[in-house]
Formats: C-alpha cells, structure tokens, sequence
C-alpha cells in the first residue's frame, strides 16, 4: 500500500497538494505546524479539510523554534523587506520548510512512511529560497542519510506550475470548491469571503492567490 503524509497548512496550496495525493496514494496523512504564526486559522480550516477529506490530521507545536518574521512578529508589516535580509520579504521565516520537512519525516518513519508531499514552488513564489527544488533536493538526500533505510521521497506537485495553474489543478482535482470555500492563504487570517475565497488583498499572499484566479477565470480554466 502506497502511503504518503502532506505537510498541510490549511491554505490554497497545501490543500491541492493533499488532493493531488489522494489522488495518487492509497493512504494519506496530514501533518500541520503551530509556530506562533498570525494567521493560525488556517490549522483550523486545516482541520475542516481533512474531516471533508476523511484524512488524519496532526498538529505539532513548534513554537520558539523559528526566526523573527512577520509571520511570527505580529508587529511588522508583511509587505516589507525582512529584517536580516532585505533581499527577502517580511514573512520569510528562516528554516520553516527546513523544520517541516525533518518533523514530518521523522514522524513517517514511525509509521513506515516515506512519501513526503509539500506544496513549495518556485514558479510563482514569494521570494522564499526555501521553495525552490535545489533545496527540496538537497533536502530529499539528507533526510534519507540521517534518517537510514529507504530513501525519502519528497513529491512537490506545484514546483513548476504559476498560481493561474494551480487553480487549474484545483479543478482537476475536482476539489475548488474545498479551495474557495475552505482554505485560507492570508497573511493575516483575514476572514472576508470572497469570489475567490477568504482574505483581504492587503498581503503578498493573498494578491498572488487573486491574481492566478482572475488569470485562471480569464483562460477559461475554472
């Protein structure tokens, strides 16, 4: 049996992932982090998915093991460059997808998981040197050798694709309707419903999901 754990955040990206994975695992389980982020709804509209889904979810506390941004700093302001490295933008956390991926397959090696699904992409992306295959694979070969046995896959279903494309997934998938109504990608946890889903477009986040569904609509793909 083909088993694989999505690292799932509750926004628009992660949640295509987990249907992508539903798609093409037998088994899937979702994995989530608390970090002391401002839009923490999302593990809550997380946790509604998954009971759609019929997916586990587990939630792991990793709170104080990450650096200042304005994801986890309250106080700055999302559309800034980042305090350390004004090459990055304000919500670049240092070593988020780092720590995620190692947590989440640590915890498959209990399960005899090897399949690690992420929803990182470095087509339409915001800056994040995290996000990029480079490191996915570089990932990939460390947790393998840290980790012993079989080899750790990790399957990154959006690396190429632009956001436009994404939403087009989404209705491949037959699961937009779980995007719009259900996820939330905002920076701030803005709960405004709208034609797109919720958010306000007041952050980098929540603009790049706006622009790829009017890009999306306007080709006729949703």
């Amino acid at each position: 049996m083909k088993k694989a754990i999505v690292l799932l955040s509750g926004g628009q990206d992660s949640t295509t992932c987990l249907f992508w994975a539903k798609k093409n695992f037998d088994e899937v389980i979702a994995v989530g982090f608390y970090y002391g982020q401002k839009h923490s709804i999302e593990l809550e509209k997380a946790k509604e998915i998954c009971d759609i889904a019929d997916v586990e979810y587990k939630v792991f506390d990793v709170v104080g093991l990450l650096g200042n941004s304005s994801l986890t700093n309250h106080e700055l302001d999302h559309n800034k460059a980042h305090a350390t490295n004004k090459n990055l933008p304000a919500s670049f956390t240092a070593g988020r997808n780092m720590l995620f991926l190692t947590i989440a397959a640590a915890y498959g090696n209990e399960l005899g998981v090897t399949d690690l699904v992420t929803g990182v992409c470095q087509t339409d992306y915001s800056g994040y040197p995290d996000c990029r295959r480079v490191f996915v694979d570089s990932m990939q070969t460390s947790l393998t050798l840290a980790i012993g046995g079989a080899d750790i896959r990790i399957h990154t279903p959006l690396m190429y694709i632009t956001k436009a494309e994404t939403w087009k997934l989404a209705k491949d998938l037959d699961c937009l309707n779980i995007i719009i109504d259900h996820t939330i990608t905002d920076y701030n946890g803005t709960l405004n419903k709208n034609e797109w889903g919720y958010g306000s477009e007041d952050n980098p986040a929540t603009a790049l999901r706006v622009k790829g569904y009017y890009e999306a609509k306007e080709k006729g793909w949703i």
